[in-house]
């Protein structure tokens, strides 16, 4: 698809207001935060001081693109001053099926943009470019506003401990030698501002040395330091310790970092629907904090039938009620998951016998809505950011699930750092599996009436209200956006042609 701008801009005079460039990915869990960005910067100021412009990089495979168009029409009906530019489709790596991780293959198929992005800067925007804003596994864009001449910003749609982990990668790729890989440490690997991190909970592809992905992600963190500033969808509240070690520079060596930003938590609340959701209105005939919520994000969730019924058998024999989104797999030849077919799934009479504490939804549903409930007490997550800040928005104590990208490492934060979750023991060589035994004992953990589960229910209610103040007037994170806010104001400049 042509580059293009929305109709409803057309025959308007050019803007004279710096325009933010943000660089948004096909993926809904970066989307969708990306803009959300932009939407804030122009509250600030009623969009009287700043525009945004928004070049959509298209999926490779189609993977969310109806989504995503469907998410631009809201925007542009909206009346907000966001216009978005559509890239053109191009050939991905060739040898895009043999490269090891996700993170490399976003790196080297968003470089393809570099002349797309130089070009729209230079002669499709009609004003001043504040900055260019790209998204985390983004850094090989960074030579488009480099030669430009324009201010650059990195957005982590993750947390401060992973970009701490990411700045940190390039020195801590000198300091241990090459032939040792991080699990042979003693004691774990070295983040200042963490504790200690088991190798196996660092974010998969930095977890071993030997494959490709590896690089790309020692590379993605050196390359932040050329940025002026990392924008960061957390709060200074939730990662205090771990922010100091990034300003102070004890994750560089020493070296300054770019100013940092905190401006989260990014979860865009829309009002409740009109028309109840069928999950929302079981959860209205349920008692305050008694429900556990399983569900397992929107491009995943579904299990193999054995981690099904071993999900059930832990469910079943905790006693305590549960709503749980189970899906099926996947279409041949795609990676969404599809409706469930709950008696092919389930055991036999499963549903029968825990009907009257129970609700197995087959499809979709709506996560924010039902962490939002009064009915819901805990939430078993696949630990994606985006689904974190929900929880800790909704003050809902977690149990993680991990299964891929940095999920290990934010459900490792969650329990060891930010004390709002029951950890759960999970087989990593068993594609993550979890015994029933382990799932029941975690659900009690944090369902029930003891220590654990009420200090994690304490800690998550102290973690909601510093999410709202954050984002009140006067609040961290409203200031941090202030501060941005001006230093994009100050940097705008004219691109180099």
């Amino acid at each position: 698809m042509a580059m293009s701008t929305p109709s409803s801009q057309a025959g308007e005079p050019p803007a004279t207001k710096p325009t933010v460039v943000l660089v948004a990915l096909w993926g809904v869990s970066h989307f969708a935060p990306m803009v959300e960005v932009g939407k804030r910067l122009l509250a600030l100021s009623g969009g009287h001081s700043l525009a945004v412009d928004v070049l959509v990089v298209p999926s490779p495979t189609g993977k969310w693109e109806a989504e995503i168009f469907e998410r631009i029409s809201r925007e542009e009906a909206s009346g907000l001053d966001i216009r978005f530019h559509h890239l053109p489709a191009v050939e991905p790596p060739t040898d895009y099926m043999h490269i090891a991780g996700i993170e490399e293959f976003v790196s080297r198929y968003v470089q393809l943009y570099v002349p797309h992005l130089k070009a729209i800067v230079v002669s499709g925007l009609a004003c001043p470019v504040a900055a260019v804003v790209i998204d985390i596994f983004c850094t090989t864009l960074l030579d488009a506003p480099q030669e430009l001449g324009v201010p650059a910003y990195v957005f982590l749609i993750s947390s401060a401990a992973m970009a701490a982990v990411l700045l940190r990668s390039p020195s801590l790729d000198e300091e241990v030698p090459a032939q040792i890989e991080f699990v042979e440490l003693e004691g774990g690997v070295d983040v200042p501002g963490l504790p200690p991190v088991p190798a196996s909970n660092l974010p998969t592809g930095l977890d071993n040395r030997k494959i490709p992905t590896y690089k790309w992600f020692v590379y993605n963190g050196r390359r932040y330091m050329e940025t002026d500033g990392i924008i960061i969808n957390t709060i200074a509240e939730l990662e205090p310790s771990v922010l100091a070690a990034i300003t102070d520079g004890r994750c560089t060596r020493g070296i300054p970092t770019p100013p940092v930003y905190t401006i989260g938590p990014v979860v865009a609340i829309a009002p409740p629907a009109e028309d109840k959701h069928e999950c929302v209105r079981w959860l209205d005939s349920q008692p305050p904090a008694s429900v556990l919520f399983l569900c397992f994000g929107g491009g995943g969730g579904y299990f193999s039938v054995a981690q099904v019924h071993d999900i059930a058998r832990g469910l079943e024999r905790s006693g305590h009620r549960f709503l749980w989104v189970l899906r099926g797999q996947p279409e041949p030849g795609t990676k969404l998951p599809t409706d469930a077919n709950l008696a092919q799934l389930l055991p036999d009479g499963f549903v029968e016998r825990t009907k009257d504490r129970a609700l197995v939804w087959p499809a979709r549903a709506p996560q924010k809505e039902v962490l939002a409930h009064a009915a819901v007490g805990g939430f078993v997550t696949h630990c994606g950011w985006s689904s974190i800040t929900e929880s800790l928005w909704f003050g809902v104590p977690t149990l993680p699930w991990p299964h891929a990208a940095e999920q290990h490492f934010n459900a490792f934060m969650l329990v060891a750092e930010m004390g709002v979750a029951v950890g759960m023991k999970l087989d990593k060589e068993r594609s993550n599996f979890v015994e029933a035994a382990e799932l029941e004992r975690a659900v009690k953990a944090v369902m029930g009436d003891g220590e654990a589960a009420r200090k994690v229910r304490e800690r998550a209610m102290e973690m909601k209200a510093a999410c709202r103040k954050a984002v009140e007037e006067g609040g961290s994170s409203v200031v941090s956006l202030q501060r941005l806010h001006d230093a994009l104001i100050q940097g705008a400049v004219e691109p180099k042609k």
